[in-house]
């Protein structure tokens, strides 16, 4: 779904007035992926690109990595900070390294927020050559009736929006798909990376109908809607998921595009 850059922006500052809420809510990355970025890096120096709370740097160091955050937001780097992460205050495609060198650059659930010209150059500027390019995305998709549910709480409180929370899994799926397939395209195109592999890894995730409601308030698409509409949308959509029993079983996978420097 197309986004005008006001709203884009909106959107991309809008996680930072939920920071404890989002890493509260917001799934880890699978042990798989961890392991198999860990392996490909051909050392311990890690670069994150919009590290947000820490949840992925987090588990990067748990893997042994030296990682530092790169985050502009400066309530999600604050957080991060508490929980052990190095965190420089900079969007990624401005952010000066002062003359450091990566082993691997990573963007968990960020990088569709980056200008993809200007990112590219820093990441080619900042990795060293034989590293990697690591961007992850969670894809998900809601169970039939609480998407139809979804889609009739937006029509009833906020019709004129395009960009929602609550697509189908399939929909969700190849959107994202398409979007690592374009990633793996442009960094190949600067002709400063090569060897372009996508992984992938499966996983399922229950929630109560709190647990859910409680993710939901984290989705960017919120930010552009009124307090009244969030409340309309997420009596709607809890009602929904009581209604099929209070809890549902989510279906995910997480997809990654790996690149690397020359």
């Amino acid at each position: 779904m197309t986004v005008d850059k006001e709203a884009a922006e909106r959107l991309a500052i809008s996680f930072g007035a939920e920071a404890a809420r989002y890493d509260r809510t917001r799934p880890a990355y699978p042990g798989a992926l961890i392991a198999k970025l860990a392996a490909a890096s051909p050392g311990p120096r890690v670069a994150e690109v919009g590290c947000g709370t820490g949840v992925l740097s987090r588990q990067l160091q748990a893997a042994g990595l030296d990682v530092l955050g790169v985050e502009h937001d400066e309530r999600m780097a604050e957080f991060a900070r508490a929980t052990g992460v190095t965190v420089d205050v900079a969007k990624f495609e401005t952010w000066d390294p002062a003359g450091r060198e990566f082993d691997a650059v990573v963007a968990g659930q960020s990088w569709h927020w980056v200008d993809t010209e200007a990112g590219l150059a820093q990441a080619a500027r900042v990795l060293r050559p034989g590293g990697v390019f690591v961007a992850l995305w969670h894809v998900f998709g809601t169970p039939e009736p609480i998407s139809e549910a979804f889609v009739a709480a937006y029509d009833k409180v906020a019709p004129q929006v395009p960009y929602r929370v609550g697509h189908s899994y399939d929909e969700a799926f190849k959107s994202y798909q398409e979007g690592c397939v374009r990633t793996a395209d442009a960094f190949a195109g600067t002709g400063e990376f090569s060897g372009a592999e996508q992984w992938a890894a499966d996983w399922e995730r229950t929630f109560t109908t709190a647990e859910f409601l409680d993710l939901t308030l984290t989705m960017s698409p919120m930010a552009l809607l009124s307090a009244e509409q969030i409340t309309g949308l997420t009596s709607d959509i809890g009602g929904a998921i009581d209604a099929i029993g209070g809890r549902l079983t989510v279906r995910y996978s997480t997809l990654a595009v790996a690149v690397t420097r020359n």
